[in-house]
Order: structure tokens, then C-alpha cells, then sequence
């Protein structure tokens, strides 16, 4: 409405000076006339301060989606969303390719709020905000300081709630369209619970996925992205964070996790690709029925094995700094003094009185799982005894500290719950057909590129 009122007022303009000027042919001047400011009644300041941003000068639809907008400026917010999520910029080389990439992101989320619409699925503004106050949470920021530092780093809080609705909506779509359609039955249960007591001992592994679909027209295009995702990946890029941007698997809004599976609990492709990868392991794009899959080993354990990285511990940690500027030769003798004096701390009731000694401080950690830790503290706590700490680590910078093992409680690895099988062949079931799902709303919706 605004743009018309516009159009309407400058159309005004353009006739009553083609008016005065029609009038004005054939007459005589009487005398010169000083040029009339048409402004003069406004009394505008000359040197005006102006306020808040610029609007763009042409606002373009990329694509019209059944009747529902999507412009150059949603896709440059979401692409700056995902630098943001990332931690860092985006190269010049990526970011056409990335921009195609977000382009069609939007557009099966603009189908999925369609379709949860459709089926009268309200998603209200509270729910949304919800979300958004745990974003802002994980980031220690109030959703306004968060609005703030998206838009100061070129993005939008709009974008990421439209983000958050779209997952919302699916959501809620699949429960509504899909989940209640998709049976398990006991033998099947049944007999995924032998198969894993006949494996007792074999490998298991916790898996990440990004699926990308393609047909036969677009598996070409379809594998040079995939390839190039795969390259950022392997260039250090966080995994989860491409997953839930790029992935077109329900496990998207997870971070691609697909949790703890055996080989033959996957499609035979990632089956064996997977049995061959360590952990840490990233996979080149796999070919699967539908398109094209990249797979991250994030830990392996054995089926029904106790492994003592699965131990919960009670922990103290007795950390010292140093001033800013101390240099390396200064502090090795402290450090070595507080190694010393670590080895024979005499459990976790000494912790204090080191941490005084050395004018330090000392943190508790209950329930922490032995897997949650760096590898390299892993290493170092696995041969341990309760009351020993560990070498000291850290950095001059940002403190040096040691952990003391206050408790460990090992974990007997059973086989899961019947619940717990049930549960996976549930959702791997509601992710087949969620691909589907949204093949079919892409194959019937009308969209309109420019």
C-alpha cells in the first residue's frame, strides 16, 4: 500500500507540472520571476541528520512460492545466519553456491509452513519466542542483545524466527501426517533385540548425516555440492551446523545425529562405508536411493561391552593464573611447583589447600561423563584412581588447572530397552517418509523464479 500511495502521489506531481506547462505555451512573460521553492512550506533543515537504514532501492522476488514471496534480501539474511552460525565469513568463492543452496532452503520451508497451514497447525508467536530465548540462552545474550548482534552482523531476528517457525511447523506436520500412519511391529522389535545379543562385542558407532536429495537431472549438480560441503567439513566447519542448515533429513534439526547404530541397522551403501571409517571420520559423498548422503563417526563403542569411557565422574578442578604479560620462563617454575604439589594432593580433600597455596580456585563437577572430554583428558583420566589428579594443563593465557577424581561409577553396558528399539525403527520410518512428504508438496507447488 505504501509503494502505491507512492506511485500515486509522484503521478500527481508529473501531471500538475505537465499542466503548467501547457498553460504557460503562448503566453508573454510580463517579468522575470524568481524560481519558486515548491519545498518552502515543509521548512526541511538543509543539512538534514538522517536516521535508521536505508530501504533498498528495488526490492526483487528470487522466487514466488504459491503466491508467497521470497526476495535477494531473505537469502542474504539466512546466508548471513549460517556465517554467523559458522563463525566466521564466507568465502567469495562459496557464496554463490551457498546462496542456491539457502534459496531452495527457503523454499521447501516456505512449503512446510504452507502445508502445517493447510492442515490447520497454528504455530503461535509464543512458541516461537520460546525457541528463541533458548538460542539466546546458549549464547548468553537476552533476545534483544541477540536481535542487536544478528542485525550488526548483516542478518535479521525475522529470519531466524521464520527459521524457527519453518522447523516448528514440520514438526508438528510430520506428527500430524506421518507419525501416526508409521506402525512397529514386536517381532520386529524382537528381532533387532537378538540380532544385538548375537553381536555382542561388535562395533558400534555414533553417527552425523547430511542427506541432500537429487533426481537423475540434478545428481550431477546435486554431488559438486555435496563435494564442496564436504570440503568446508573437512576444513574444520562444525558438522551439526551444516547438517541443520543444508541436510533435508528429519535428523536436520538435530544436528544430522543419528545417535548409536550398527552398520546393519543403515542402508547397505552407508552400512559400508561406515564399517571402514574411524572415529573422527568424515565420508565423501555416499550414492543412496534419493541422493546423496556425507556421514561423520563422532565415537565408536562395542554393542553390550563395558568401556570405561563410559564412567561417570565426581570432579574438583584447581585451576591458577597468571598475570597478562607473564612470560614462559617466569611461570615454569610456579607451574612445576603446582604439578609437584598435585601428585600428592591426597584426593579431593586436599583441592583447597592447594588452591590456596597457589592463590587458585576450585570448581565442582558432578556427573560428568567420561566421553564428554576432550580426547586428550581422556587419555590422561582413563588409567586413574579415585583421590589422583591429573598433569597439569591448560594455558598461560587462560589459566593453567588440574582435575582431581573425586568418584567414578562405571557404567554396565546392557542391551537396550525394548522402548528404545522401538523408538529407532519408529523414527527412522518417520524419516522416510518425511522425504517423501516433502518430495510430493515440492512436485505439486507452483514456483516462480526471477
Amino acid at each position: 500500500m505504501s509503494k502505491t500511495r507512492v506511485l500515486v502521489a509522484a503521478g500527481a506531481v508529473g501531471i500538475a507540472a505537465a499542466s503548467a506547462a501547457i498553460a504557460q505555451e503562448g503566453a508573454q512573460p510580463a517579468a522575470e520571476q524568481p524560481p519558486v521553492n515548491s519545498s518552502q512550506s515543509l521548512r526541511l533543515p538543509q543539512n538534514p541528520q538522517v536516521f535508521g537504514t536505508a530501504m533498498p532501492s528495488v526490492v526483487k522476488a528470487t522466487a514466488i512460492v504459491n503466491g508467497d514471496v521470497i526476495t535477494q534480501t531473505d537469502i542474504e539474511q539466512r546466508l548471513q545466519l549460517l556465517a554467523i552460525a559458522n563463525g566466521g565469513q564466507i568465502a567469495p568463492e562459496e557464496r554463490q553456491r551457498l546462496s542456491e543452496q539457502v534459496l531452495r532452503n527457503l523454499i521447501d520451508e516456505t512449503l512446510q509452513i504452507q502445508a502445517a497451514k493447510t492442515e490447520k497447525i497454528e504455530i503461535k508467536q509464543s512458541d516461537i519466542d520460546k525457541t528463541i530465548q533458548r538460542v539466546a540462552d546458549n549464547v548468553k545474550r537476552t533476545p534483544a542483545q541477540l536481535a542487536a548482534f544478528l542485525e550488526s552482523n548483516g542478518s535479521n531476528i525475522k529470519s531466524l524466527r521464520r527459521q524457527v517457525e519453518g522447523e516448528i511447523a514440520w514438526q508438528r506436520l510430520q506428527r500430524a501426517k506421518i507419525e501416526n500412519g508409521v506402525t512397529v511391529g514386536d517381532d520386529e522389535v524382537k528381532a533387532v533385540l537378538d540380532k544385538m545379543n548375537a553381536s555382542k562385542g561388535t562395533q558400534e558407532y555414533r553417527v552425523g548425516e547430511i542427506f541432500l536429495s537429487a533426481s537423475p537431472a540434478t545428481e550431477t549438480q546435486t554431488l559438486d555440492n555435496a563435494n564442496k560441503i564436504l570440503t568446508q567439513l573437512r576444513a574444520g566447519a562444525s558438522f551439526a551446523g551444516y547438517a541443520r542448515q543444508y541436510s533435508e533429513a528429519s535428523t536436520a534439526a538435530v544436528g544430522g545425529d543419528l545417535g548409536w547404530v550398527r552398520p546393519e541397522q543403515l542402508p547397505a551403501q552407508l552400512a559400508t562405508v561406515l564399517r571402514e571409517m574411524p572415529a573422527g571420520g568424515i565420508s565423501n559423498p555416499i550414492p543412496v536411493p534419493g541422493g546423496f548422503s556425507i556421514i561423520a563417526v563422532q565415537d565408536t563403542r562395542k554393542i553390550l561391552t563395558a568401556d570405561p569411557r563410559d564412567a561417570i565422574l565426581n570432579l574438583k578442578q584447581v585451576s591458577i593464573a597468571f598475570p597478562k604479560g607473564t612470560s614462559r620462563a617466569a611461570a615454569d617454575p610456579v607451574v612445576s611447583r603446582f604439578a609437584e604439589a598435585a601428585k600428592s594432593i591426597g584426593g579431593c580433600g586436599g583441592a583447597e589447600k592447594i588452591a590456596a597455596d597457589f592463590h587458585g580456585e576450585v570448581v565442582t563437577s558432578d556427573q560428568v561423563k567420561m566421553r564428554d572430554l576432550p580426547p586428550a583428558l581422556q587419555r590422561l583420566m582413563l588409567p586413574m584412581q579415585v583421590g589422583q589428579a591429573t598433569q597439569p594443563f591448560g594455558s598461560l593465557e587462560e589459566g593453567v588447572r588440574v582435575l582431581v577424581i573425586c568418584g567414578r561409577d562405571e557404567i554396565d553396558q546392557s542391551a537396550p530397552s525394548y522402548d528404545d528399539v522401538y523408538n529407532q525403527l519408529n523414527e527412522e520410518r518417520v524419516n522416510s517418509r518425511a522425504r517423501r512428504y516433502l518430495r510430493d508438496l515440492r512436485r505439486d507447488a507452483v514456483i516462480e523464479f526471477r
